[in-house]
């Protein structure tokens, strides 16, 4: 079976919603990425890449959240409660292989207010079933070797790791960095999609809440 690309639409879960990404959303991103610690692990070339200047950020982003025939960027937003549509992140499912039946999701970032919650779950259950359903048999997922958080978050998910790319990238400081490379096949998808279903079930009906995670991280700290 060859695998279909999906059409631009919103997907609406529980917890968030994934709306294809658009210009527009740019000055929210910046509010919910604009920070040195959404940068520290990797995203966006790594700690150099942080700028704390609006135009600079929108240059990164129109060209880090370009579509196309095998690219889709989503802007991330709160789904349910008081902070319903509040952009949160941004992520993309792209470098599709539709032959291969082959794809990557990648260049996801978060605010930090939401690092933790259901957020990443539910985006992770909403792209993979997306690339599932629509012929997928590989999504491949990857972080910087360095970057310990996002690695156990990858392995949390249930994905499998396939090893070290080496010397895979330049950051944004010029270094070069070793990519950690996971994936998800569609042999795996039933226990993956159960493990994400049944950490969200564990929430139950609370919403995200930028005050309410902004509370409980002061709590954990």
């Amino acid at each position: 079976m060859t695998a279909i690309r999906p059409a631009d639409q919103p997907l609406v879960g529980r917890f968030i919603s994934l709306t294809p990404f658009s210009e527009a959303d740019i000055p929210e991103l910046f509010r919910a990425l604009g920070h040195p610690e959404v940068f520290a692990g990797g995203y966006g070339g790594g700690p150099a890449g942080f700028t704390p200047d609006l135009a600079a950020f929108e240059r990164f982003a129109v060209a880090s959240y370009r579509g196309g025939a095998d690219a889709m960027p989503w802007t991330v937003r709160i789904e349910g409660g008081p902070d319903h549509g509040t952009v949160v992140g941004a992520t993309k499912f792209a470098d599709f292989d539709l032959r291969q039946e082959y794809g990557h999701i990648g260049w996801t970032g978060y605010d930090p207010l939401v690092w933790g919650t259901a957020v990443n779950p539910e985006a992770k259950l909403l792209l993979l079933g997306l690339a599932f359903e629509h012929g997928f048999g590989r999504v491949k997922i990857q972080a910087d070797a360095r970057n310990a958080r996002s690695r156990a978050a990858i392995l949390k998910l249930g994905a499998h790791f396939e090893g070290l790319a080496r010397r895979d990238r330049q950051r944004a400081d010029g270094s070069w960095r070793d990519t950690a490379v996971y994936s998800v096949i569609i042999d795996d998808w039933p226990a993956v999609r159960a493990g994400l279903e049944e950490r969200l079930a564990a929430r139950g009906d609370r919403p995200v809440t930028l005050a309410g995670e902004r509370a409980g991280a002061a709590e954990a700290g």
